[in-house]
């Protein structure tokens, strides 16, 4: 059987580290004196300020100033919220722009060692090797297909000779060479 108490404190644990920064989107029941209130804090404070304007205008002043010291309450929850909010972004904003700065810092000290060997002037050039020699059986080199063939010249081609027209082999087309033209049967 499992034991309620555990479960009941990792929800504390859990809400306890996010409460902070929740507050401003988070849900809120205030029991107020006219009954609950139920809202982010920015909600709780436009109605507890509506429930104040409504006591001033029926001349309760009593009621007014309970509900502007309840408007109050949430409002410096909210501000205190967003103060956290804003100094936990600018910390984030200060370590980005300090991670960006060692970043750039690192790329330059990189390309400045770089920099000497990615220039082709100042690289070492390879000894050019007189490869027109005849006595190639003693190099190191393995001959390739294409190498023999450069050294074979070409034989020119003979020139096509013209094709004939092919003349039409069908019986069916005799006959019709041998139909009378209308010329010829006036």
């Amino acid at each position: 059987m499992r034991s309620s108490n555990k479960r009941s404190r990792n929800k504390n644990n859990r809400n306890r580290s996010n409460s902070v920064g929740n507050v401003v989107n988070r849900v809120f029941d205030s029991s107020g004196p006219e009954g609950k209130v139920r809202g982010t804090p920015q909600q709780i404070i436009d109605k507890y300020n509506q429930l104040a304007r409504d006591a001033q205008l029926s001349n309760d002043r009593v009621n007014a100033e309970n509900f502007q010291q309840h408007a109050e309450h949430y409002m410096r929850l909210l501000s205190e919220a967003q103060r956290e909010q804003d100094a936990r972004r600018e910390q984030q904003e200060r370590e980005n722009r300090e991670r960006q700065a060692q970043r750039d810092a690192d790329r330059a000290a990189r390309s400045e060692q770089d920099q000497p060997g990615d220039d082709p002037a100042s690289a070492p050039q390879p000894d050019v090797i007189d490869t027109s020699a005849e006595d190639t059986a003693d190099s190191n080199l393995v001959e390739t297909p294409e190498a023999k063939a450069e050294e074979k010249p070409k034989k020119p081609r003979a020139p096509r000779k013209p094709r004939k027209k092919a003349e039409p082999q069908d019986s069916a087309a005799e006959p019709a060479a041998e139909a009378p033209t209308p010329d010829a049967a006036e």
